[in-house]
C-alpha cells in the first residue's frame, strides 16, 4: 500500500496577479463551480491543488470506515471530529505530537472477592442411605472420605476429569490414568502409571479397597469418589444423615483450601481472561500481589427484580506463592481488584490513537510533519493500549511528528 505523500504547498507570488493578459487575448474565468470546466482547477498554486484532491480522498477514506464499521472507528478515535481531511487542511495541522519507543502494556482492572474460589457440588451417583456427612468448614484431602452412603466411603481423590464410568481392566483414557496418580500417591505399587486399566491396576485397586473397608471388587464405580483439583473446604451441606438419597441428590458443596479471587467480566472482554495467564491482585491495604489464572467458565447470573439474567465471565485468581497467601490472609471474604494484562509489547513505535488516519487506499496512515510540510505514511497498527498504538512505517523513529486533530 503506497500513499502519495502530499507535495509541499507553495504560497503565489503576488506578482503573478499583475501579470499582463495573454497576447491572444482576453483570458476567460474558469468557473468554479462547474467540475467540467478543464480550467477549473488551474487558479489554485502549484501542489495546494494536488493537496486538495489528497484531502478529498482521505476523507473518502474516513467517510468508507465510518460507513462499514462505525463501532471500529469510534473505538479508534476515527469518528465525528477525526475526519482526516481536517488534519490535511491548507495550513500545518493544529497541534502534533511525537512518535514514542515504550513498551505498550494493555491492562483492565475489575473489582473482584477475596475468598476460596467458586463452590462446586457434589451430588450422590447411587442409592443408598447417607450415614455420614462432614460439618461446614471441614477439610477433606486425598484419600479421605467426603461424605458416607450406606456406611461405605465416598473418597476424595485429585484431579480435572469427572468420576463417569466404571474403571475396570481394559479401560483406557484420561481417567484411568487420573486414577492410578492417585493410587501411586496413596502409596500403592505394582503397575504402571499410564492410560490403561491393567490387571496390576486392579490388584492395586483390591488392596486400597480392603483398606477402605469395602468390598474388593478390583473396579471403582462412578458413586464411589469425587474427583477435585486438590484438597477441599466444606461450604454448605444440603442433605442431612439418614436421608435417602437418589441419584443426583445435592448433598454438599465444597471450594479449595487455599485463597483465590473470584471476578466477573462481560462476555465481551473474554479476551482478558486466559487460563495459566497472570493476573495483579490489589489488597485492600494497597499492596498488589501476584496471581495465575486458574479458571475461566462463562455462566449466567439470575437476574434480581425482575431483571433479565445475564451472561458473564467468571474468573478464578490463585495467589502465587506463599508470600502472596500470608499478605492476602488477613482479608478473607474482603473485595478487592484484579488487574489482568490483555497485551503487552515491547520495545515498539507508538502514537496517540487519534493521530490515525483512514486511508483511501486502505488501512491507516498518519501525518508526518516536518520542514514546514506534511506527507503522509501508511502505518500497520498493533496493540491499542491506553490511547496509544503500536505502529510501523516507512521512516518513522522516536521523535518523529504527527500531526493531530483539534
Amino acid at each position: 500500500m503506497n500513499a502519495r505523500p502530499a507535495t509541499a504547498r507553495r504560497e503565489p507570488d503576488p506578482a503573478e496577479s499583475r501579470r499582463a493578459p495573454d497576447p491572444g487575448g482576453p483570458r476567460q474565468e474558469p468557473d468554479p463551480a462547474d467540475p467540467a470546466d478543464p480550467a477549473a482547477g488551474a487558479a489554485a498554486p502549484p501542489g495546494r491543488g494536488r493537496h486538495r484532491r489528497r484531502r478529498r480522498r482521505i476523507a473518502a477514506g474516513a467517510v468508507f470506515l465510518a460507513a462499514t464499521g462505525g463501532a471500529a472507528a469510534a473505538g479508534l478515535g476515527l469518528g465525528g471530529t477525526g475526519d482526516p481531511a481536517d488534519a490535511a487542511g491548507d495550513e500545518l495541522p493544529p497541534a502534533t505530537a511525537e512518535v514514542a519507543r515504550e513498551t505498550l502494556v494493555d491492562t483492565r482492572s475489575t473489582d473482584a472477592e477475596l475468598g476460596h474460589g467458586p463452590a462446586t457440588g457434589a451430588a450422590a451417583r447411587a442409592e443408598g442411605t447417607l450415614t455420614r456427612v462432614p460439618s461446614s468448614g471441614a477439610r477433606i484431602g486425598r484419600g479421605e472420605a467426603l461424605y458416607e452412603v450406606d456406611a461405605e466411603p465416598v473418597t476424595l481423590l485429585y484431579g480435572d476429569v469427572p468420576a463417569y464410568r466404571a474403571l475396570a481392566p481394559g479401560a483406557e483414557g484420561a481417567d484411568v490414568a487420573q486414577l492410578e496418580e492417585n493410587l501411586s500417591a496413596l502409596g500403592y505399587a505394582g503397575f504402571t502409571v499410564d492410560d490403561t486399566y491393567s490387571d496390576a491396576t486392579a490388584a492395586a485397586v483390591r488392596d486400597w479397597q480392603e483398606d477402605l473397608g469395602v468390598g474388593e471388587t478390583g473396579r471403582v464405580e462412578p458413586g464411589q469418589v469425587v474427583f477435585a483439583p486438590g484438597a477441599v473446604a466444606v461450604e454448605s451441606v444440603t442433605a442431612q444423615r439418614g436421608d435417602l438419597l437418589a441419584p443426583g441428590t445435592d448433598v454438599l458443596s465444597y471450594t479449595g483450601t487455599s485463597l483465590a479471587v473470584t471476578a466477573e467480566l462481560d462476555v465481551a472482554d473474554r479476551r482478558l481472561a486466559r487460563r495459566g495467564a497472570q493476573a495483579g491482585v490489589e489488597l485492600p491495604d494497597g499492596r498488589t500481589v501476584r496471581g495465575t489464572i486458574a479458571d475461566v467458565s462463562v455462566r449466567t447470573r439470575p437476574g434480581e427484580g425482575g431483571a433479565e439474567a445475564q451472561t458473564v465471565v467468571e474468573v478464578v485468581v490463585r495467589l502465587k506463592g506463599a508470600e502472596a497467601e500470608r499478605a492476602a490472609s488477613a482479608y478473607d471474604e474482603a473485595g478487592v481488584h484484579v488487574h489482568f494484562t490483555a497485551g503487552r509489547r515491547k520495545d515498539v513505535l507508538t502514537v496517540p490513537v487519534a493521530a490515525l488516519l483512514a486511508l483511501a487506499e486502505g488501512g491507516f496512515g498518519v501525518e508526518v510533519v516536518a520542514d514546514g510540510t506534511t506527507r503522509y505514511v501508511p502505518v500497520e497498527t498493533g496493540l491499542f493500549a491506553n490511547g496509544r498504538v503500536e505502529v510501523s512505517g516507512a521512516g518513522l523513529t522516536a521523535g518523529t511528528k504527527v500531526g493531530m486533530p483539534r
